[in-house]
């Protein structure tokens, strides 16, 4: 077995109005996530749900985790692989459905890098090291649904 890392959270609910959960309408659904020696992160639920929209909900947060944790492999892969990619971004998206019991659950997240590298020739390495660094993601390799990578590729030169 491997090494193992332990990641601990603190998490506040500041959405009491005074009546606590007496009822749905109530109480918000806010709270602050705390990590030691880092800013807080000021969640709540998605606005479908009641939540305030000028916070993070944890759906995109969870979809935030699978963009960053694929960025960081691939970079890793990339330098590895002698690829100098000079810029990257990603527009993930993320897609949930409601269940008929009131819950839910996501059925897929597609990432869409776009990076540039170098030199062209550095470009027909991409793909693979795309794919290299899903593989090895901590965080898709947690999940129970599909992620997807469609990614484009420039060169400088």
């Amino acid at each position: 077995m491997g090494k193992t890392h332990q990641y601990k959270v603190d998490l506040l609910w500041t959405g009491n109005r005074g009546k606590g959960t007496t009822g749905y309408t109530v109480y918000e659904r806010a709270f602050t996530q705390h990590v030691a020696g880092k800013p807080d992160l000021p969640g709540s639920s998605d606005p479908a749900f009641r939540g305030d929209p000028g916070r993070y909900n944890p759906e995109e947060l969870l979809v935030a985790s699978l963009s960053s944790c694929h960025m960081l492999w691939f970079l890793h892969l990339c330098s590895e692989a002698g690829v100098s990619v000079v810029d990257y971004a990603d527009h993930a998206k993320g897609f949930m459905e409601e269940t008929a019991d009131g819950g839910g659950r996501f059925t897929e997240v597609v990432l869409h890098p776009t990076v540039t590298v170098a030199e062209q020739a550095m470009v027909a390495k991409v793909e693979a090291l795309h794919d290299a660094a899903h593989h090895k993601c901590f965080i898709a390799n947690s999940v129970n649904f599909t992620v997807r990578t469609l990614g484009t590729c420039t060169a400088l030169e």
